[in-house]
């Protein structure tokens, strides 16, 4: 990686982190939390609409390389199920800027990979329906949505030390089974 592509991924990671904790946050916060300064901030995204658009981009590619990572395919759907959920804890910052404002973030192309994540998730939930890790009564979406929330959540109360960082994903994948698994 050259260092133009190391600064500019350092300046997203700090933009999704900075903007997740404070919509109001600063160009000159962001920059200070890059390690770089204002002007080379502002050579790589002239303001800060550029550098949000930027961000939520990086920030999709960067929670969907994870997912995708996590080999959703591979193994038993519990099994897979537990991977994913620890590689959605890793990229907890990045869904709280995509997802955690409530006027949405503007529309980007951020590639197929956000596509190809979300497809492999609703398949891996198929396959645990399937194989009787989640409750076939429950629609896809439904188990979906309850796994970004209880994700979601999770890394949010680690993040507020709530729970500690190491004790994150155990909750969540203890939480997410206990509330999707078919009754008795």
């Amino acid at each position: 990686m050259t260092v133009r592509n190391r600064t500019r991924a350092a300046i997203l990671a700090a933009a999704a982190s900075a903007l997740g904790r404070n919509r109001a946050a600063t160009l000159a916060e962001i920059a200070e939390a890059a390690g770089v300064g204002r002007t080379t901030l502002h050579r790589y995204f002239p303001d800060r609409e550029d550098l949000v658009r930027a961000t939520v981009a990086d920030s999709l590619r960067a929670i969907a390389e994870n997912v995708l990572a996590a080999r959703p395919h591979e193994g038993p759907a519990r099994e897979a199920l537990r991977r994913l959920i620890a590689a959605m804890v890793e990229t907890y910052e990045r869904s709280l800027f995509v997802w955690g404002e409530p006027a949405g973030v503007p529309e980007v192309d951020a590639g197929p990979g956000p596509a190809e994540a979300d497809a492999a998730v609703r398949a891996l939930i198929e396959r645990a329906r399937d194989e009787g890790a989640v409750d076939p009564a429950m629609s896809v979406d439904w188990v979906q949505q309850i796994l970004w929330a209880v994700t979601y959540t999770g890394g949010e109360a680690g993040a507020k030390g709530q729970i500690a960082r190491g004790g994150v994903v155990d909750l969540v994948v203890r939480t997410f089974e206990g509330g999707v698994r078919p009754a008795a």
